[in-house]
């Protein structure tokens, strides 16, 4: 399933993954940086995601649920689920943060410029 980030997004995408319940994962062997989120307190199954960029810079997150790990060692394919259920549901929750975000983005007051002191002058004003 894939999910669209608006191209006025604020947050880098490691930032709202982590928000989102997400831990960074580094591939030790491809070296690709993706995000993962454990349903129990095992391994797998689990829901993990690529960020990814198209040509006109336009980032999407890329969600599928891994449900074991690979067969045998050095294997990439594994049993995951693109479409379905826990995937949809999940899916819709990540676009909820993201709408939730992109609202609070939006109602952000406009900073006061303010006079720049030093410790002392902000302490005793």
């Amino acid at each position: 399933m894939k999910i669209n980030l608006p191209f006025d997004f604020s947050q880098t995408p490691s930032y709202f993954m982590r928000r989102a319940g997400y831990a960074e994962f580094n591939d030790p062997n491809t070296g690709q940086t993706s995000y993962v989120r454990r349903l129990m307190r095992d391994f797998y199954p689990r829901f993990h995601v690529y960020v990814e960029t198209n040509r006109d810079n336009q980032k999407s997150i890329n969600l599928h649920l891994d449900q074991k790990k690979p067969s045998y060692a050095g294997a990439h394919a594994h049993n995951a689920e693109y479409e379905g259920g826990q995937v949809e549901v999940e899916g819709n929750r990540l676009a909820g943060l993201l709408k939730n975000q992109m609202d609070n983005q939006q109602q952000a007051p406009v900073p006061i410029e303010e006079k720049k002191t030093g410790f002392w002058g902000k302490l005793f004003g």
